[in-house]
């Protein structure tokens, strides 16, 4: 750097035409001393500006000296701003250079600093060029890069705005869900700046300023509703003979969505009845991402036109985002069609999948998400179809008669029915209130996965089947088709807001529907429910886990039905060994009907039986020769145990060898390591399994 001479750092030599100062840092100490003084623009014809001090300038970035060129720069415009600087704008509209930049003018902006880096270079001028990684804004339809530059604009005034609106939510006017985005609205509207709300489009609405020709546009303008009440006031003011032409730019999109809760309700007409029914509404469901852009806009302008909050509750979900979560976008290639994840899922599905989602948190949406809600929707259509199936024809008088008689709004009723149904209705009637609450706390996730674990976990997987001993073995299907009915209908209620097609469709498909779902009334709360029931099933449901676990383990045919000694206390027996629980017990558990035995001791088999423990003072002993063919057994674990030694031996040799453990990646050591602890504890239930046949096989022949 030359004595005379501040050398600058700039990725756009063509906006030096538009500079107005140069900057330094206060404590630079190595132009201190130009601080004060004027430095001349090149290629200006000698155009003088200031060198001002500003903390603003890193003085460790480039040169540390910044030109200002608050025409186009935003940051510069700033700094104008503040320090009173004047501001010039270099380009045309269409970007090219204008007057200001002298011989340059009606260059395109690329071919103007093209040219102006030859003349600096020319000229002496120019130190060197540089290669320097910047993000470059482009427009989002062409790709253009895009020129800030100061224009004329209309603007709102907003601090007066976001004070009413803040008001509101301090008040309680106003509640947001998640409570956490409160602080975020907050954020926004306490740092609010004026709004600009001009745009240059071709489409949108025409901002209603209509402007006097042959007058200054800056000074005399007219606004009003409509071009004919803008010629009567024009006319009023300038007289008969006056012309005027409406502003051609069109208000921001956001602008016009913010009118959107009132301006649709015949607004301004507030007598309107739609207007008087609907505004205020209760609640705004929208995305977190545009909790400033809308939903605050919303209520500024709300306040502002109509005196009152346009909704009392906003609910801002997720963003969906790709299985990885990324946001979705064209040039990732990652967007999911919903018109097509439709045609391959369905709607039910897909909606279900959504509305799991947490409130306020992304959510990724993956084929596997989509293919287990595909799964639940069959899953639903199918029980639907057994519950169908299972109902007497519309037709048979008598036996719908006998179904309407059972009544499930009372204790004693519910005391009534056998354990499993007593079981079932009290679980939902526990369901309906959790998820009565959850609507009223908008926690729809909860909701969803509520319902899901209720109908899959317990109806479907549970009570379907122990209906069947009541519908295809013993008496009482009377009470086995209520109950289905009952919880079916009502577990259709509850999905309803998730899955209107398919519940809908089940609905109108059960006999005696007077209404359709989608206006049928809201499930009853605070029904009665038996915990003590509940407890009691869920030790059947212990049981049976245990015996098909059992079964699973020592591979038993699954037609094959077992022998079983069950083993409790007096109180545990005297509902579990009732015949209709019996019987329910057999059918979950495939266990013979005949050979299933309740004591309060161990039978004298029990060494030669499989003994499982299902819970506290309730037992179970399987005989083993009932599962399996002991000595083929044995024969088969045996083999199984040689290749089982065979791979431990292989995974410790390569453990023991010092070679293998000091060079191969710590990660492969890790993996041999756990495959071995594995394997040896595989060896050692295996060896254990072996010692229990064959003592029960020397037991057997003693």
């Amino acid at each position: 750097m030359g004595s005379d001479y501040l050398t600058i750092a700039t990725t756009r030599p063509e906006t030096l035409f538009g500079d107005t100062a140069i900057a330094v840092h206060p404590q630079d100490d190595r132009y201190s001393k130009y601080i004060g003084k004027m430095a001349i623009v090149p290629m200006t014809f000698g155009r003088h500006v200031p060198i001002i001090s500003d903390r603003y300038v890193d003085k460790d970035f480039g040169t540390g000296v910044l030109k200002i060129s608050p025409g186009h720069d935003h940051n510069d415009y700033l700094l104008a701003r503040k320090l009173g600087l004047p501001i010039l704008n270099v380009m045309n509209k269409d970007g090219t250079l204008n007057e200001v930049a002298g011989l340059y003018c009606g260059l395109d902006r690329f071919e103007a600093r093209k040219k102006l880096w030859s003349d600096l270079e020319e000229t002496g001028l120019a130190v060197r060029k540089e290669s320097h990684t910047l993000r470059v804004p482009r427009s989002q339809r062409g790709g253009e890069i895009i020129e800030p530059i100061v224009s004329k604009q209309w603007f709102v005034t907003m601090e007066p705005l976001a004070e009413k609106a803040l008001q509101a939510v301090e008040r309680g006017e106003l509640t947001i869900m998640p409570e956490r985005f409160e602080k975020i609205y907050n954020h926004w509207l306490s740092n609010i700046k004026d709004w600009c709300i001009s745009r240059q489009l071709w489409w949108g609405h025409r901002i209603p300023v209509w402007f006097i020709v042959g007058k200054d546009c800056e000074e005399e303008y007219i606004v009003a509703r409509n071009a004919s009440e803008a010629l009567e006031k024009a006319q009023a003011k300038y007289g008969k003979d006056v012309e005027i032409y409406q502003e051609p730019d069109v208000l921001d999109t956001w602008f016009s969505s913010a009118l959107w809760p009132f301006s649709t309700l015949g607004w301004p007409d507030v007598s309107s009845q739609d207007f008087k029914q609907f505004y205020p509404t209760t609640v705004l469901e929208t995305g977190h991402d545009i909790l400033f852009f809308w939903v605050a806009r919303m209520v500024m302008m709300g306040i502002e036109f109509t005196g009152t909050v346009p909704f009392s509750y906003v609910y801002l979900h997720g963003l969906i985002r790709d299985s990885e979560g990324r946001k979705m976008s064209k040039t990732l290639g990652n967007v999911i069609d919903p018109i097509d994840t439709i045609k391959e899922f369905g709607t039910d599905a897909l909606r279900f999948t959504l509305a799991l989602g947490t409130a306020g948190q992304d959510l990724n949406l993956s084929t596997e998400r989509l293919t287990s809600n595909k799964a639940f929707t069959n899953k639903l259509w199918n029980a639907g179809k057994f519950v169908l199936q299972n109902l007497p024809r519309e037709s048979d008088i008598s036996a719908w008669e006998t179904i309407m008689t059972f009544k499930f709004d009372k204790e004693e009723a519910l005391l009534r029915l056998p354990l499993p149904e007593c079981w079932v209705v009290s679980k939902l009637h526990c369901l309906i209130d959790m998820v009565t609450t959850s609507y009223d706390k908008y926690f729809f996730g909860d909701v969803g996965r509520e319902t899901y674990d209720f109908f899959w976990g317990d109806f479907a997987d549970w009570y379907i089947e122990a209906s069947k001993a009541r519908l295809y073995h013993s008496g009482g299907h009377s009470v086995a088709q209520a109950v289905l009915l009952y919880v079916f209908e009502n577990i259709l209620k509850m999905l309803h807001p998730f899955m209107p097609f398919v519940t809908e469709a089940l609905w109108q498909a059960l006999p005696n529907r007077k209404e359709a779902l989608i206006v049928s009334s809201w499930p009853q709360t605070s029904l009665p429910m038996h915990a003590s029931s509940i407890k009691k099933f869920e030790n059947l449901q212990s049981l049976t886990r245990a015996i098909r676990n059992a079964r699973a383990e020592y591979s038993v045919e699954p037609a094959k039905r077992i022998s079983a000694s069950v083993v409790a206390g007096n109180e545990v027996l005297q509902y579990i060994s009732r015949y209709k629980e019996k019987e329910v017990l057999a059918l979950l558990s495939r266990l013979d009907l005949q050979n299933i035995h309740f004591t309060d001791s161990p039978p004298g088999d029990a060494n030669q039986s499989v003994h499982l423990v299902a819970g506290e003072g309730l037992e179970a002993y399987l005989p083993l020769s009932d599962m399996v063919d002991v000595s083929a057994e044995v024969e088969r674990l045996s083999k199984r145990l040689s290749k089982m030694q065979e791979e431990f031996d292989r995974l410790a040799a390569r453990l023991s060898s010092p070679k293998f453990v000091e060079k191969a990646p710590e990660e492969v050591v890790n993996g041999v390591r756990e495959k071995a602890a594995e394997a040896e504890e595989k060896i050692i239930l295996t060896k254990n399994r072996l010692v229990f046949l064959k003592s029960t096989a020397l037991a057997s022949t003693s």
